[in-house]
């Protein structure tokens, strides 16, 4: 019995290490579109985060990347369209099943990464903090609603 459990795992292991991810082979592409632009705000987002809980915050370097963040913000919405579910999707049926409450999220991550730019330009670390932490706060929220883990 022991070692049928462990030629059991060995091949599950076997197997799952030969899979490949699944590739976005639909025209144009719109999940691996979106998940790109997601990546790209990410790769803006994730190093102000990291000025901030380091103590290094550089407010010249802090507005340029929040001006960066507004300018990708857009990106992967209109990816979202109605037969954009399937895989590699990370998103839940939620966003297409409850369209106005994913529609109600989007337009708070854009006012609260408005809040971050204006923040951003006046400089205070305050400011910053907080309006950050808003930011943090939307996005965590959208992905507990419409994002698969």
């Amino acid at each position: 019995m022991h070692m049928k459990l462990i030629l059991s795992l060995a091949l599950a292991i076997g197997l799952s290490a030969c899979s490949k991810p699944v590739e976005d082979t639909r025209p144009g592409q719109p999940v691996k579109t979106r998940q790109t632009a997601f990546k790209e705000m990410l790769r803006v987002f994730e190093p102000m985060g990291t000025m901030l809980r380091t103590g290094k915050y550089h407010a010249e370097k802090f507005a340029v990347m929040a001006i960066e963040l507004n300018a990708k913000r857009d990106a992967p919405w209109t990816h979202f369209g109605p037969d954009t579910n399937y895989p590699p999707t990370k998103a839940k049926p939620e966003v297409w099943e409850k369209s106005a409450e994913f529609e109600k999220a989007r337009e708070g991550f854009f006012k609260s990464t408005d809040a971050l730019l204006i923040a951003a330009q006046a400089k205070e670390l305050k400011g910053v903090t907080d309006a950050y932490a808003k930011v943090v706060d939307d996005c965590q929220s959208c992905h507990q609603t419409f994002k698969k883990k």
